[in-house]
């Protein structure tokens, strides 16, 4: 009776938006079709008879709550392109219980580009800038060369609207029918990157500045110590892509890799409809070599147990998007 009930203040609702604002916020791939995020409650895949545990349904986009988001075929860039179920799906089925409901504030990371139907959740140190940069070229007036954008003016306040910047209803309303994507990374990859980055380059002093020499000095247990997040959350830069971009809460039509970043990007203008856009040059084959020889330097003196702890810490991001455990780990 409840899930009758909600289906039919849902459609209600959906029946009171004006037309010509659905129209606006239609996506051009996805030939303006609507759908109602309601139609989860039927249409929602199956995982060996089980439907994936998505946490509780909200009773409605207008109290102030975000609707769980998916769609009965879900495009991607791995080996089931065009197939019912993308694997990212079936790993949240496996992996995640129940959740607790997204608010617009969750959404900082999701950038939105209403002139073409676009969302992209950035996770910093995957070639966040380049993807900024692109956006900011798609909706410059007679185009514009991404590597011409200054990295300054890609990271600055307010040049790219956020998802967090609307009101619940017209959330959920780009969710339902714009091209979401994502970009990830091998996660220890990543995380050694960013230490670099901010604590072993000289341009980072006010980096450290304002995280402190506590963490410069003991990074791997200032991640590891539970009061760090118990203060406060994880800077944006270490935090887990899981966490920025809540894969399992929200669809994403495709996830792209760092390690194959060429062709999986320009898989997405093509989705566009800007195949002539020329993405920025990925890292050379021999910066790739070097990022994960970083890794093996910033986990080689960490006994096993304190491996086994931060693998514990990033393991959702190795199982959501097939990453294996890195060969230098001593797990057992």
């Amino acid at each position: 009776c409840l899930s009758a009930a909600l289906l039919l203040l849902g459609a209600a609702t959906r029946a009171l938006l004006p037309e010509s604002e659905n129209r606006a916020l239609g996506s051009g791939w996805l030939g303006g079709k609507k759908r109602s995020p309601l139609q989860m409650l039927y249409d929602l895949d199956q995982v060996g008879g089980q439907t994936p545990n998505l946490g509780p349904l909200p009773l409605s986009p207008d109290i102030g709550t975000l609707e769980p988001q998916c769609r009965s075929t879900v495009m991607g860039l791995e080996p089931t392109l065009g197939t019912d179920r993308h694997p990212l799906q079936i790993q949240c089925g496996r992996h995640t219980r129940r959740q607790r409901l997204l608010q617009p504030e969750d959404l900082r990371h999701v950038l939105v580009d209403d002139a073409h139907g676009l969302l992209y959740c950035y996770v910093p140190k995957v070639a966040c800038t380049n993807w900024k940069r692109v956006l900011l070229a798609l909706s410059a007036p007679g185009g514009a060369d991404p590597q011409a954008i200054p990295a300054h003016e890609a990271h600055a306040p307010g040049r790219l609207p956020s998802l967090a910047d609307f009101s619940p209803p017209e959330i959920n309303r780009r969710l339902r029918a714009y091209l979401a994507f994502l970009f990830v990374r091998e996660p220890f990859e990543r995380l050694a990157s960013a230490y670099r980055n901010k604590f072993a380059r000289p341009y980072s002093a006010a980096f450290q500045r304002l995280y402190g020499t506590r963490i410069v000095r003991r990074f791997l247990a200032y991640l590891l110590d539970p009061r760090t997040r118990r203060d406060e959350p994880f800077n944006e830069h270490w935090e887990r892509a899981h966490e920025l971009c809540h894969p399992c809460r929200l669809r994403y039509d495709v996830v792209g890799k760092f390690e194959t970043l060429a062709e999986d990007a320009a898989f997405v203008l093509g989705l566009v409809g800007a195949p002539g856009l020329r993405f920025p040059a990925p890292p050379p084959r021999a910066k790739a070599a070097a990022s994960q020889a970083q890794a093996v330097r910033l986990f080689q003196d960490i006994s096993p147990f304190y491996q086994r702890r931060l693998f514990d810490l990033y393991k959702m991001d190795f199982l959501l998007f097939n990453y294996s455990a890195p060969s230098y780990l001593r797990l057992h």
